[in-house]
């Protein structure tokens, strides 16, 4: 039998056709609207541009337009412009080691235009006319003379108009916004002497002037007071240069927000860099917060492969255990030259304090001694720490002032108590689950409280540890999730809010549910906005500090997928910031009140985040960690 014979069905393999391949490839390479405004931006740096100017349309799909002052093309290059592969960055696989270009694959035009419609226009210096090419999915539409000024423009329409699957699992509005005011900014970082403007349908999102200076960028982008928290890091050796700015330790966010890395000019993301600056930090930060760094590394290109992914975010480095530990190092040394002692000012008051006033003639038991919280009307900077009447100025009898942290009173943790114990008994819903638990309230013994922190009390012949504040977060929590109506309250003084380009993107997208919660959020300035009402859940606020916190954790998460893990997100951050705190003083009788609610929650063993609320030792246990037989 021949083979012939034994293939009924024929041929199966064959060559795909061109507009199929860079469908495909374009995949790779276009992921969003905001991977095309990556690629022609890195195509405008390497025509050595001074200016780029960037115009969205809708959320990038409508349109996308790319303005630049760079050398333009000629009426040649234009037109071999889209064709795969075609590039002047490199000419043989040698130049793949020296590569300082940002583009160097020449698929970025040909796969935008295999997925979208484009119009490009250029001109070079020293021409009469510029040339405009139109190209689409299926090639070339025309090539024809335009008059247009020195540089180029590309104008992006209809973004994965022949791909609609794709275009069909795009993110919100909001959210392709926010990815592509990333992409601007980390370039504006990396290139602090070329002048960026973001437009999204015709209002100026973004502007960042042309400096010198990359801290004047992050000024522009990030706002004056995550610019104050910054110390300068300079490093050299002979694998790498490291420069830029790390925060100290005051600031800090859940997620690398505030991350941005440069390998000689070119934006990238790096797990190993920044696990690398994280442990330069070491036990200065809390464990899950992430540092902000601003870092440009200059590395010879022969120890860095950037052909790695197509989109060109990552990239991997020879010798980068070397490189690892000399970034830790880096890190080091630059908080090692600064003092660290955060700068609290005091009409911030982040951290309250109390002073305690006494005689230093007297003996400590005999001393009278007076609390003032300089949260109190009593405290202003203007109070007089020492009394100076002749009585009392003797080097005997001196006036002394000790200052402490602050402790909440015992009013402060029964008003929030009360108010969660109201909103229980309010909640007449049928659906709460009964606890299989083998024991009930009555039949906890209550011993105290232990660093104003943790409850020690015992249940069922058990030694129990009860977090207070992970206890009430919890009943907070399910209380909020109950609640049709939360109402709301006007804040006296209204609560400005500056935020970053990023972050003020980010905002739109949870002002529907802050708004429906009781937060009334409007536009204030140019890079701020301001709440004028509250949830009443958070009852008297004494500290309206507490509104910038609530939105600061919600954008340190960023987007989240549904309106329904949005709506839970916001309900767990409000239960932590109305919860009873850590350092707030407890009696008895609140300790009792705070277990008996916590008994009638459905879920009584850990907080919203998923944090223990309890933890229980065995009279065993016990034995075991005093080594008893």
């Amino acid at each position: 039998m021949t083979d012939k014979a034994c293939d009924i069905r024929g041929p199966q393999i064959r060559l795909l056709d061109e507009s199929t391949i860079n469908k495909i490839a374009a995949g790779e390479v276009i992921e969003r609207p905001a991977s095309v405004v990556k690629e022609l931006i890195e195509n405008s740096i390497d025509a050595h541009a001074t200016e780029v100017r960037v115009e969205i349309g809708g959320y990038g799909t409508k349109s996308m337009l790319v303005v630049d002052n760079g050398v333009g093309m000629s009426h040649t290059d234009a037109s071999m412009a889209f064709k795969k592969h075609a590039t002047s960055k490199i000419s043989n696989i040698d130049d793949l080691d020296h590569i300082l270009t940002m583009g160097f694959r020449g698929e970025a035009l040909a796969s935008i235009a295999s997925v979208a419609k484009v119009e490009l226009v250029t001109r070079q210096e020293g021409e009469i006319e510029g040339t405009k090419v139109v190209v689409d999915s299926s090639g070339i539409k025309n090539i024809s003379s335009a008059g247009t000024a020195v540089g180029t423009t590309i104008l992006v329409n209809d973004l994965f108009y022949s791909t609609p699957a794709r275009k069909k699992y795009l993110k919100s509005a909001r959210t392709e916004i926010a990815h592509i005011v990333d992409v601007v900014s980390r370039n504006c970082l990396a290139h602090p002497d070329v002048s960026f403007t973001l437009l999204v349908d015709g209002k100026v999102t973004l502007k960042s002037p042309a400096s010198a200076k990359m801290l004047d960028s992050i000024v522009h982008l990030y706002g004056a007071d995550v610019a104050r928290s910054l110390v300068p890091l300079e490093y050299g050796s002979h694998l790498i240069e490291i420069s830029g700015y790390i925060s100290k330790p005051e600031l800090t966010r859940s997620g690398k927000d505030l991350q941005v890395f440069l390998i000689n000019g070119r934006p990238i993301f790096s797990k190993q860099i920044s696990n690398a600056v994280r442990l330069g930090y070491y036990t200065l930060i809390p464990k899950g917060r992430y540092p902000a760094a601003f870092l440009n590394f200059t590395i010879d290109p022969v120890n860095i492969d950037v052909n790695v992914h197509p989109a060109k975010r990552e990239v991997r480095l020879g010798h980068e255990k070397e490189i690892e530990r000399m970034i830790i190092s880096a890190v080091e040394d630059a908080l090692g030259k600064e003092s660290l002692v955060p700068e609290i000012e005091v009409s911030k008051k982040d951290s309250p304090t109390q002073s305690r006033f006494y005689h230093t003639g007297s003996s400590k038991s005999e001393r009278t001694e007076k609390y003032v919280s300089s949260d109190s009307p009593a405290f202003s900077e203007h109070t007089s720490i020492l009394d100076t009447s002749p009585d009392t100025t003797s080097k005997s009898d001196m006036i002394r002032e000790e200052k402490e942290s602050y402790h909440y009173p015992a009013k402060d943790t029964q008003r929030r108590l009360k108010r969660s114990e109201r909103l229980q008994i309010s909640d007449n819903s049928d659906d709460v689950a009964e606890l299989s638990i083998s024991f009930s309230p009555s039949d906890v013994k209550v011993h105290g409280q232990y660093a104003d922190l943790y409850i020690i009390c015992e249940m069922d012949g058990k030694l129990i540890l009860i977090d207070q504040h992970a206890a009430h977060e919890r009943i907070m929590y399910e209380q909020v999730l109950s609640m049709q109506d939360m109402g709301w309250q006007e804040l006296i003084t209204p609560v400005a809010l500056e935020l970053s380009q990023k972050e003020m993107v980010i905002i739109e997208e949870f002002i529907p549910q802050l708004e429906e919660m009781g937060f009334s959020i409007s536009e204030f300035g140019p890079r701020s906005y301001v709440v004028t009402t509250v949830p009443s859940i958070f009852g008297k606020l004494e500290n309206t500090d507490v509104v910038h916190d609530i939105i600061s954790d919600l954008l340190s998460v960023g987007r989240v997928k549904e309106d329904t893990e949005r709506y839970d997100l916001l309900c767990s951050t409000m239960a932590c910031r109305a919860a009873i705190k850590a350092g707030a003083v407890c009696n008895i009788g609140q300790m009792d009140d705070l277990i008996r609610q916590l008994m009638r929650c459905k879920n009584p063993f850990t907080c919203p985040h998923g944090r223990p609320t309890m933890i229980s030792f065995t009279r065993d246990e016990l034995g075991k960690i005093f080594k008893r037989t």
